[in-house]
């Protein structure tokens, strides 16, 4: 077969074939082999292959593919909503095929339940700068990634975007993350008034932001303060857990360190792991009363909602997490990897930041380290991170923008759930030289 010359999104030239994978490694047709440091975009939780999951489509395949939700339910179905709900204590969902559908989803849910309880006028969503939350228009709209929005301008929803919460970068007369979570509180309250309480149906944000920020975790108490900005004015939170969550962090709840719950969450990404595309829109027993009371149902989903074949993979992968006690290892050995990150490139300064919470972590790289000042944008630092890291066999996540949407380096890793201490060692190692190698040939340039 004649392989197209298709360049990857940060300088790959010529993108290898595809062969297969087994664990955490990726083969292509060459024979070379790639750890998956990132889980790809933080999807694939437990590697590539996991034979309990493969076996478990393999199985739901044979009897059913997919039973339309409105002539069938299915156990594969019942049972992944019921362990949505024990893990997140949000009793309803609606199951979606992707995580810009399920924000989309979110976004219509709070809609429906304002309408619902006689609160029409409350159409306006608020989110952040430095936000991502999928590709639809609408969750286009509430995401602030310039480089994603340009093209579509114009046609989105009107939103207001604050502030980012990220204590790396503080607003100017900020200097601690008390300061900066009453300033951010503030700054919400502020704006809901202006639009007018009775205008505003929700505010949405990532628990951790991934890709447009370069995973950057909420200061502590600042999703508790902004859920009480909200609930003042009747405003529904949203946490959008399409990256961070299922696990990620090292609870299957991200807000659940945070102490919230939210009313509407978003999840998708490491649902099922990549095996099948599977995401899903929950919402707490409040708006699901509002809505069956009003209108019968909640009035979003599609064809494939409650895909028989996805969710039976999600069902799967959850198993495998929970039976292998996955999320208590996470959470401890995420730390104990960005203590291993910062020794290896001590002698690296422009690492100005490395954060993050369980198998998500951000690394952030820095011209000038004292002043927090980016490299220049046409560098490309973070693309060839990503680019040396490829060709040493080692994928990461290399992001950009994430100081005002054209500047900033940034590098995410989101191993597998399941990789072992041998793999985490290797993306150290590799991720250690492709950054001394590329921030060497910056600074020369």
């Amino acid at each position: 077969m004649t392989t197209p010359n298709r360049s990857g999104s940060y300088g790959i030239q010529n993108l290898p074939r595809i062969s297969h994978g087994r664990g955490s490694y990726l083969y292509d047709v060459t024979g070379k082999r790639y750890l998956d440091g990132s889980g790809g975009p933080a999807v694939y939780c437990l590697g590539h292959a996991h034979p309990e999951v493969t076996e478990a489509v393999k199985a739901q395949m044979d009897r059913i593919a997919h039973a339309y939700r409105y002539l069938f339910t299915s156990d594969a179905a019942d049972e992944l909503a019921e362990i949505m709900a024990r893990n997140t204590g949000l009793p309803h969902s609606v199951m979606v095929s992707s995580g810009s559908e399920a924000v989309e989803s979110c976004l219509k849910i709070a809609l429906q339940y304002q309408t619902a309880i006689g609160q029409q006028s409350r159409r306006r969503f608020i989110a952040r700068r430095r936000s991502w939350h999928g590709n639809t228009l609408g969750a286009l709209s509430v995401s602030e990634f310039k480089s994603r929005r340009d093209a579509f301008e114009g046609s989105l929803l009107e939103v207001s975007h604050l502030s980012p919460a990220n204590s790396y970068r503080m607003p100017e007369g900020i200097t601690d993350e008390a300061a900066l979570v009453a300033h951010l509180a503030a700054e919400l309250e502020a704006e809901i008034l202006r639009l007018g309480p009775e205008k505003v149906a929700a505010f949405i944000f990532e628990p951790v932001v991934g890709a447009a920020g370069g995973v950057v975790p909420a200061p502590a108490g600042y999703a508790k303060a902004m859920q009480a900005v909200c609930q003042r004015h009747g405003v529904l939170v949203i946490g959008d857990e399409v990256m961070c969550g299922s696990g990620r962090t090292g609870t299957w709840m991200a807000l659940e360190q945070d102490g919230i719950a939210p009313d509407i969450l978003s999840v998708a990404k490491g649902l099922a792991a990549g095996y099948v595309p599977l995401g899903a829109a929950l919402y707490s027993a409040k708006v699901g009363d509002a809505l069956t009371a009003a209108h019968g149902a909640v009035m979003t989903g599609h064809t494939f909602t409650g895909h028989t074949a996805a969710c039976a993979a999600g069902v799967a992968v959850q198993r495998v997490v929970e039976r292998d006690g996955l999320l208590a290892h996470v959470k401890v050995r995420g730390e104990t990897l960005r203590a291993e990150l910062a020794r290896a490139l001590a002698d690296v300064p422009e690492v100005g930041d490395i954060r993050g919470r369980g198998y998500f972590t951000g690394l952030e790289i820095v011209r000038d380290p004292a002043a927090k000042t980016p490299f220049a944008p046409g560098l490309k630092v973070h693309g060839e991170i990503g680019r040396i890291a490829f060709d040493h066999g080692l994928i990461c996540y290399p992001c950009t923008g994430n100081v005002d949407g054209v500047a900033g380096d940034t590098v995410i890793l989101a191993p597998p759930y399941n990789a072992s201490e041998e793999e985490l060692a290797e993306l150290v190692t590799t991720l250690t030289v492709a950054i001394k190698q590329a921030v060497q040939a910056a600074k020369a340039g």
